[in-house]
């Protein structure tokens, strides 16, 4: 009892948080969030990292990823210092065309480009891009459409959407049947609070991750989203984690 006291209160110093387990009808999924935008995934022996940054320790005691997703070309998202620090040496990517333009530093065994609408498998892992932009539309927004991939993960029988940075688009509105859900929310990158809760309330998943929720005001409130979402709908599970270790 002392010792698993001790491991207990070594975790909590140290503000490591416990892995969260979805169970498929093929065996579990292991969440990892790491930090910000960027979190770990294991599933029957396969490792993927989505946009890795911050730093290789975020990354320490899991395997080396076989697939690693990345999302946008903006720093928080296609890191080369994270990279350049992980092994992805034998790592398959997964990337819109705008981050491949930019990763002739990277090591890697394979880039694989994937439009907007498009999908494609790895190993026992479908992977859909679907859009991620800002609203209104327009040239000189911070994401324009079609440059950056939100992404859906379909894993034996679970789906799990990884929004990437969005607002509150129709494309995110006419989600169905999602049972994990990784939703951005972070002024003046994004969306709001509001928006994000507004949304997840229409399209519903069965838990979602409000995550990437630093801004230029500092974090936002995901207490507020939890309670918009609970008094919206009792049919998503708001799972609140640390993903600012630091702070």
């Amino acid at each position: 009892m002392k010792n698993y006291i001790l491991v207990l209160f070594t975790l909590l110093s140290f503000g490591l948080q416990a892995q969260d387990v979805i169970k498929t009808n093929k065996g579990e999924i292991k969440i990892h969030p790491i930090v910000h935008g960027t979190l770990a995934l294991e599933y029957n022996g396969m490792t993927l990292y989505v946009d890795p940054y911050g730093g290789a320790e975020g990354f320490s005691g899991l395997n080396d990823a076989d697939l690693i997703l990345i999302t946008d070309i903006h720093g928080d998202h296609l890191n080369p210092n994270t990279l350049k620090a992980l092994n992805t040496s034998n790592s398959h990517f997964i990337v819109p065309q705008a981050v491949a333009d930019q990763m002739e530093a990277i090591d890697n065994k394979s880039i694989e480009i994937l439009d907007n609408g498009k999908a494609t498998q790895f190993k026992d892992i479908n992977i859909k891009a679907i859009p991620m932009y800002n609203l209104p539309e327009s040239e000189d927004s911070r994401h324009t459409k079609g440059r950056g991939n939100g992404y859906i993960l379909s894993i034996a029988n679970k789906t799990i959407y990884i929004s990437g940075d969005t607002e509150d688009i129709v494309e995110m509105r006419s989600l169905k049947k999602i049972d994990v859900a990784f939703v951005c929310m972070n002024l003046p990158y994004t969306m709001d609070v509001e928006s994000a809760a507004d949304a997840v309330s229409e399209f519903k998943p069965a838990v979602v991750y409000p995550y990437h929720y630093r801004g230029q005001g500092g974090l936002s409130d995901v207490e507020k989203f939890k309670s918009i979402v609970n008094n919206n709908t009792k049919k998503v599970e708001v799972r609140l984690r640390n993903w600012y270790p630091s702070n």
